[in-house]
């Protein structure tokens, strides 16, 4: 899908005010069953190397005799644990998690891993996902007398789990009744007096992996975490499985079955780290494909191939071995600004930006550029990016997208918007093209995306591009422009 035509100012239709940041992924868990090894140490290390999934809050719990033990906190990794606290939490056992919130509040109290003690002992749980039958089941639990102290979806399923196991049903029995009760995209990290369950949804949207370390079993939603503390990759748990890791070893059971796969596919566009392999694909090789697909589908004569880094950079990498074009690093990235530096004013604006990318105007001055970038969900920020190069003497910009266009939201664990906050869901291309500012803009097609999958094209959610969703949102009472709470 593509457009080339003059630029203007005059989109011709009232306009919907969207920040301009990324779509977010709500979590990263990890967990490890390692006696005799420094279990904190290692999850602090792989819930850093899964920093990018989430960066509000942080938090590891740690399995001591009979005892969980948990420490949390608002922030990243760095800000929440220093030595002192690592040498405290010692155990056998360790579940970690990085938190970016899509449903329930960016506090405290939602952060995870969540930790509770119950008739059965004790219980810790880190989620990552969105559970689309959320207002059922809460209803469900509290008009039977449950109490909830967040208002995450999280500890809906650490309620279940409690109840069943309370109910005569091992923990892994309870695990699958839990499954059998739950909606949506859940893949999870549970930690309990004997052992370390790693569960992932039968339609496997959000990505889980195992691997082992000197005989150790290891999870986690990517790989990239299992390389960072030095274990090697097993396998990806598959939809549905229930790996259960104790004393006794390795277990795997089916708890639930489906006949259907959606695993996300923005995990390869966007979230996920290139270094990662997920359900049997390389990410940065993926990436790589799309910017080859995108340089077939829209050919266009220009000097210079620019990613946005860093999202943009494989795909940008991709389109100027296809075409031919030049590859330069144009935009340059800070990379000590984090989460926390100071928002500039609203007099500032457009520091914001600016304190992000920088433009390298020597080399832009005069020519003609394809601008390669993962997504255009909002647009505000592609419209300041564009409005940096045009300064710099850029004469010619086309916009390429190494994805389709975003029409609608996500409910199974991605932070998009609502639709009427859309670009996609509100204007046509050439709307789209007149608000971005540029000369030329091209998504990526579908169809394109999915044959990069040899044969596995049939196993992805793409919801927020075709609207298909997996699971039913009628059934979960969704009202579609509102994100899940309650």
């Amino acid at each position: 899908m593509s457009v080339v035509g003059r630029r203007s100012s005059d989109v011709g239709r009232k306009q919907t005010k969207m920040e301009g940041r990324k779509p977010r992924e709500k979590c990263g868990v990890f967990g490890i069953y390692g006696p005799g090894l420094n279990v904190a140490r290692l999850t602090y290390y792989g819930i850093f190397a899964l920093q990018h999934r989430g960066q509000e809050s942080a938090g590891i719990a740690i399995l001591d005799g009979d005892k969980i033990h948990v420490q949390k906190g608002m922030g990243l990794v760095s800000e929440v644990f220093g030595n002192s606290d690592l040498d405290k939490l010692q155990g056998r056992a360790a579940i970690g998690h990085v938190r970016y919130s899509t449903t329930g509040a960016s506090q405290l109290v939602n952060a995870q891993p969540l930790v509770f003690r119950y008739a059965g002992g004790m219980l810790g749980l880190a989620h990552n996902g969105n559970i689309t039958n959320v207002h059922e089941l809460h209803q469900r639990l509290t008009s039977s007398g449950a109490i909830f102290q967040s208002t995450t979806d999280s500890e809906i399923i650490v309620n279940l789990l409690a109840r069943y196991s309370q109910a005569s049903f091992s923990m892994e029995e309870a695990v699958i009744r839990c499954m059998q009760d739950l909606e949506g995209a859940y893949s999870l990290v549970i930690l309990t007096e004997k052992s370390l369950f790693a569960v992932r949804d039968a339609y496997g949207f959000r990505p889980l992996c195992l691997g082992v370390l000197n005989g150790n079993y290891v999870v986690a939603s990517e790989s990239c975490a299992l390389d960072t503390i030095g274990a090697s990759f097993l396998r990806d748990v598959t939809p549905g499985e229930i790996v259960t890791i104790n004393e006794h070893g390795l277990t795997s059971t089916q708890g639930v079955s489906c006949q259907r796969r959606a695993h996300c596919i923005f995990e390869y566009i966007y979230f996920a780290r290139p270094d990662s392999n997920i359900d049997g694909f390389n990410v940065k090789k993926v990436r790589r494909e799309m910017g080859r697909r995108l340089a077939q589908e829209y050919p266009v004569k220009v000097d210079l191939v620019i990613p946005v880094p860093d999202s943009g950079t494989s795909a940008a990498l991709g389109y100027a071995e296809a075409s031919g074009i030049s590859f330069e690093e144009g935009l340059m990235k800070n990379r000590y600004v984090g989460r926390t530096f100071i928002q500039p004013c609203q007099e500032m604006r457009d520091v914001g930006v600016r304190l992000k990318l920088n433009p390298v105007r020597e080399l832009l001055a005069g020519k003609r550029i394809v601008l390669i970038d993962d997504s255009l969900v909002r647009g505000t920020t592609s419209k300041k990016i564009v409005g940096m190069l045009r300064e710099c003497g850029a004469r010619e910009i086309h916009l390429c997208l190494s994805s389709p266009p975003v029409a609608h939201a996500c409910y199974y664990g991605i932070d998009t918007s609502n639709e009427k906050e859309l670009l996609a869901a509100q204007m046509s291309l050439e709307e789209i093209r007149q608000r971005i500012t540029v000369d030329g803009l091209h998504y990526l097609s579908l169809n394109s995306l999915l044959d990069i999958f040899d044969g596995k094209k049939d196993s992805f959610c793409t919801a927020c591009y075709s609207g298909d969703y997996p699971i039913a949102l009628e059934s979960a009472e969704i009202d579609r422009t509102k994100k899940l709470e309650f």
